[in-house]
Order: structure tokens, then sequence, then C-alpha cells
């Protein structure tokens, strides 16, 4: 009786009756509506509030490293590696918990968590982002906006008793809503989910996912006006004739990302071998700072040298670097900016390796705009037919960056020209971002936030056969009522066993629980009632070999596999080689029936 009084004494009385009363005269689909509105007005103020920060603590930074007084640069030297411990410090003794790879756990929330995230991911993500961007680490905003925005979505669908399948509505709400605010760009918040989220676009989501985007960009105008993220002004029209240009740089962007992602691994692996976390951040701390004091645009999420760039402002790139005497120079510019290019992953995974909290949204933003005007640079240089505007490429080479990290081609496009207001290059921005997509899908068939569920067969796509696999667990549908018999049986005593038992089938166990053999009935059924037998042959003599096992660890996709090879109706489920149970084709074709019911009503 006491977990009951608990239990009303933690959920108010008018509470519960006025979820009753919700249930009785506001239909499902009408209040996820309404659910999905406030989402997005609480993740477009969660937006603000990190960008508020984010821009308060770096020029804070900023104002005291441009001290005249100090001979050297404060804020490019030391304030990445002060801003990395504090978050590191933050996660560790305050917030307890792993809160990296935000767009990656909300991912692992959806496909294995019920669509359920804590609720200190409401606000952590956003202090420990704030400190680790503000003071200079080499990360973006968007990563930990996603997670937060999930977060409001899953935790105000849990308080009012939501199902799993919408709260993972409300979840790609908050996260489309955080996009939505942070870049003031509601079809690329939408798209989000759709493509790297991977939510359905149906009839039950299309609605609560465009009133939560247009609500969070909505906040993000109210609060800091109708201008675009980023300046830019096309002052050359785009020319068909320039076309085979845009497909060569869709090439390139491809393989840039495919670098990107590769070095993102790579540095994840690196960090993930030390054993004392203080020295993986001290390692870490190091490599950001010696990158930003050689690299100043390596700083921060790196969005005031995009602005230089789009607005033809070559010469600033190089500014408080050591080697800022020779901006002048078109070689040591091109040099410049493709060690810029190749450095940027290093700086980003050392940022979040050390300790701090990013995302990687806003660098394959940044990498992609140094690739288009380097691109277009070059040509220019070299003379290579007809010119080609490097404010325009760069613009281009923004969307098919990102649309190579990310798998995600729509949402480049429409980010990219919301960011900027650059639809008059919707063409080139279609063709990079496709042509990016497809040439790093020849080497990497799942993005950079996708490809470590992947490998753990614990991600949610939009192929509703694999997604509802990946909702099903061996464990529950491990079927546990057989009787076990041991090879030492006799006959008599396996004809007892069969009387009591309603199953045709019986495992065979040695007495530690190691599944030996099974038996089935049909094969026995000719020898039953001949007494004769019953006391010469034992289940060792007619026992057989299962045609193969299930262990509790793999995924449902790899059991089904296993009864397509061998044409089996019922396997054994062992772990760490000892019996559990078994598992069916009936038990489990009844649980997806379920489980496709329960997700995918539409």
């Amino acid at each position: 009786m006491a977990a009951p009084q608990t239990k009303a004494k933690h959920t108010p009385e008018w509470f519960l009756k006025f979820l009753s009363w919700r249930e009785r005269k506001i239909k499902e689909k009408n209040f996820v509506i309404l659910l999905a509105l406030f989402v997005g007005i609480f993740a477009g103020l969660a937006a603000m509030v990190l960008k508020w920060l984010i821009h308060t603590i770096g020029h804070f930074i900023i104002h005291i490293g441009a001290d005249p007084g100090l001979h050297i640069n404060f804020a490019y030297i030391i304030a990445p590696a002060i801003g990395i411990v504090l978050a590191a410090l933050y996660v560790r003794y305050i917030v307890k918990d792993n809160i990296s790879h935000g767009v990656t756990r909300v991912l692992y929330a959806i496909s294995q968590k019920k669509s359920r995230l804590k609720r200190h991911n409401i606000y952590t993500s956003i202090v420990a982002s704030s400190i680790t961007i503000g003071f200079g680490g080499s990360v973006g905003a968007e990563g930990p906006i996603v997670a937060t925005g999930a977060a409001i979505g899953s935790n105000l669908g849990s308080l009012f008793r939501m199902s799993p399948r919408v709260l993972m509505i409300l979840v790609g709400c908050g996260a489309a809503a955080g996009i939505a605010g942070i870049f003031k760009a509601p079809i690329a918040g939408m798209l989000f989910t759709l493509e790297v989220l991977m939510l359905d676009l149906t009839t039950g989501t299309v609605m609560p996912l465009l009133i939560a985007s247009i609500t969070g960009a909505t906040i993000a105008y109210f609060y800091t006006g109708l201008d675009f993220e980023f300046f830019f002004v096309q002052s050359e029209d785009f020319l068909m004739g320039r076309l085979p240009y845009v497909i060569l740089l869709g090439i390139v962007c491809g393989l840039v990302s495919l670098y990107f992602t590769d070095v993102m691994n790579m540095m994840e692996n690196f960090f993930g071998k030390f054993k004392n976390r203080w020295m993986r951040t001290l390692v870490g701390c190091l490599i950001v700072c010696l990158l930003v004091f050689l690299f100043p645009p390596l700083y921060g999420e790196g969005y005031i040298a995009i602005n230089n760039l789009l607005d033809g402002n070559v010469a600033a790139i190089a500014q408080a670097s050591p080697f800022a005497g020779e901006a002048a120079d078109a070689w040591f510019i091109m040099l410049f900016i493709a060690l810029i290019i190749a450095f940027k992953a290093f700086a980003t995974s050392s940022t979040n390796g050390a300790g701090g909290v990013g995302g990687t949204f806003a660098p394959s933003l940044y990498v992609g705009c140094l690739t288009g005007f380097l691109f277009a640079y070059m040509v220019n240089y070299f003379d290579l037919g007809i010119g080609v505007s490097s404010k325009n490429f760069a613009l281009i080479g923004m969307a098919g960056v990102m649309a190579g990290v990310m798998h995600a081609p729509l949402m480049a496009i429409f980010l990219t020209a919301e960011l900027t207001g650059g639809y008059s290059l919707f063409l080139p921005l279609l063709v990079v971002s496709t042509i990016s997509y497809g040439t790093i899908k020849l080497f990497k068939p799942y993005s950079i936030y996708t490809m470590r569920l992947a490998r753990r067969g614990e991600l949610l796509t939009h192929h509703k056969d694999k997604a509802v696999l990946t909702l099903l667990k061996v464990n529950s549908v491990i079927e546990r009522d057989f009787m076990t018999v041991t090879p030492e049986m006799n006959l008599k005593e396996m004809v007892d066993v069969i009387s009591k038992s309603n199953r045709n089938l019986f495992p065979v166990l040695d007495p530690n629980g190691k599944l030996l053999g099974i038996v089935l009935l049909d094969e026995i059924r000719n020898i039953m009632f001949r007494p004769d037998l019953y006391r010469k042959m034992t289940v060792a003599t007619f026992m057989s070999i299962p045609p193969a096992k299930i262990d509790v660890s793999q995924s449902m996709e790899q059991v089904m596999k296993t009864f397509d090879d061998t044409g089996a109706w019922n396997l054994p489920v062992v772990e760490n080689d000892r019996y559990v149970g078994f598992v069916s084709k009936s038990k489990i074709f009844n649980s997806y029936r379920r489980v496709l019911r329960h997700y995918c009503d539409d």
C-alpha cells in the first residue's frame, strides 16, 4: 500500500482530474498539436538563452584578450582550455551523466528508450555548451540545442502520460524547434527530424512538426529581428555555364565530408583509449589551444570567418594569426584556408574529447564555406576557364559539406538558403548537395550521428520493417515454459515428462544449465509406446542438436536472419552459453504486429 500513497503524494489530485478530463474531452491528435505548440515555445526560448549565453561569454573573453597591456592573445591561447576544463568539471561533478554526442543520444532514446530523455537534459547541455563555445571551444551549439529541445518534448509528453509513439513525435518537435530557433530556419528544422532523426512524415507527424518548427523560428525572429543569420548579398548572378564547376564542387564536398567524418571517428577512438580522464582533458586542451593560436578562425563556432568570406573579405581570415603579415599573398591564402579545413575536424573532436560539450553541425557549415571559397579562389587564380564567384561558391559549399557529413541533402539545401537568404542559388544548392551526398554514400552508408548506433543494431530508420525489428528485443519474446530434461534420463522418465507438458519440444541440459541438445516429440513418437525400450534408451541416444542458437545480446534483425538461414520455427536462447528459453516465429510475428500498430499508426 505504501507505493500507491507515495505516487498519489507526488501527483496532485487536480492534475489527475485534468488528465482524466483531457482524455474524455480532447482527442489525442488535437492535444498533440497543442503540446507541439508549447514544445516549440520552450525550445525556441531555450535556443535564445543558449545563443545569448554564448555571445555574452564570448564577448567578455575576447574583450579581456584584446587588452593592450597583455603581450599574448589570452582569448586564443588560454580561454578554450579554461572553457573545456570548466565544462568537464560541471559534467563530472554536477551533472554526473554523459551528455556528449547530443544528436546520437536523441537517436538512441528514440530507438532504445521509448523516446524518454532524462529531465536534466533540458538544461545541462545549455550550460555545458555555452561554457565550451563561449570560451572558444571549436564546436557548434546545434547538437546541444537538439538534445535540449528533444528533452523538452520528451518530458512534456511524459508529464501528460503520452504513449511512446506520441513521445517520439514530441521529441522530433523539440529537435525541430531547437534547430529552427538557433538558425531561424523552420523548414530546415522540420527536415532535420526527417533526415537525421529519421522520423516518418505522416499525417500524424506533419502538423506537430510544422507547428513546433514555425513556433521556434518565430521566437527567434521576435527576439533577434528579421535579419538572416549570415549576411549575404548575391552580387553576381549564377550562370548555367558554371554548372560543371558546381558538379565538381559537389564531388569535392563529398570527399571533404568523408575526410571530416573519418578524422572525427579516428580522434574519438584516440581519446577513448585514455584511461585517465584528466590526461585526456590535458591532451585535448593542448591540441585545441595550439590549433586556435596558429589558426584563429578555429576559435569558437567560426561564424565570424563565414560572414567575412560571404562578404568577400578574404584578408580577414588570417587576422590575429602569427602569419597575418602574409595575408596579401594568394598562395598563402590558399594554403592557410586548406590547413584550416584540414584541422577543423581535429579541433572539434579534441574539444569534445577533452570534455567540452558541443556539436558538429556548425563545424560542417564552417568547413563547407571554406571548401567552396577555396575551390572558387583556386579556379579564378589559375584561370581555369569561366570565372566563378567565390562568395556564391562559399555559400554553395556550406550546403555540400553539411549534406555529406549529416547525410541530409534536403536539410542542407533549405538550411543554407534560410541562413543566408540565398534562394536565388537554389539550383546549384540542389546539385552540390545531391552530388556530395551521393559521393559520401559510396563510402559511408550512415551519417556521423547514426554510424555508432548502426554498428550496434540500435538505429531506428525510415524502413518500417527494420525500425520495428530495432524496437523489438530478444528478452521480450523469450518463452520460458519448456520442461527440461537431462541426457541420463531413460525413455520412461522422458514419457513421464511429456505427459506433464503442453509443449512438443524439450531442451536437454547438463547439471550447469548448459544446452546440450533438444528432444522433439515428433521424432520419438514412434518409440514412446514401446515399454520394452523404456529402460534401454536414454535421452542422449535420441536427442538432436538444434540448427542454431540465439544469444540474448543479438539484435532482432540478426535473429530473423538466423531463422531465415535455418528454416527453423523454434530456436533456443542462451546467455553465456547457459540455456534461457526459446524464441518462436509465431511469438515474434505477434510482437511485430503489435509494435507496428503501436509505433507506426498514422
